[in-house]
């Protein structure tokens, strides 16, 4: 999950992001980093989201609950600051599930890009998501692809 790769990775208090250029090792740290921005993209979050963000910082790395709280609640300010926001497929579709993928997880990423009409999904699921791209005529690109791209848009941009 690039949520949680973003803040193991870059070992930080999370209240800086790096953002390109110039590229950085973490490139889940530098998409927060675009999302914190912004310019070009909006971040959209859910509550099963950021809930599955905080349950994998406690349970899988060891971060006090107050920590973790802290971090989901930073990702909802970026989120609402680049103008995504926060949003719940449960309530803008009741009853609506996507099963388009085996894994039930990645049906809730799914929904959220569906309820939201994302542009685009940043993903490092090998095994579920990146394979359905492009799913319903949505890419779903690797963080460091999405790095990528928006680093060379951003030099090009100051290059004219």
């Amino acid at each position: 999950m690039v949520l949680v790769r973003a803040v193991i990775a870059n070992r930080s208090s999370f209240e800086e992001w790096p953002s390109p250029p110039p590229r950085r090792a973490s490139a889940a740290a530098e998409c927060v980093g675009i999302a914190n921005d912004a310019e070009e993209f909006a971040l959209w979050v859910s509550p099963h989201i950021l809930s599955n963000v905080e349950r994998v910082l406690v349970e899988v790395f060891g971060w006090v609950p107050d920590q973790a709280e802290r971090y989901t609640n930073r990702l909802r300010e970026i989120a609402a600051r680049s103008g995504g926001g926060e949003a719940d497929p449960d309530e803008a579709s009741p009853g609506k599930r996507i099963t388009d993928c085996s894994d039930f997880e990645d049906n809730r990423i799914l929904e959220l890009a569906s309820v939201v009409d994302a542009f685009l999904i940043v993903s490092n699921d090998m095994e579920h998501l990146i394979p359905m791209s492009p799913w319903r005529g949505t890419p779903i690109i690797v963080d460091s692809e999405f790095v990528a791209r928006v680093d060379a848009a951003r030099r090009a941009r100051r290059r004219h």
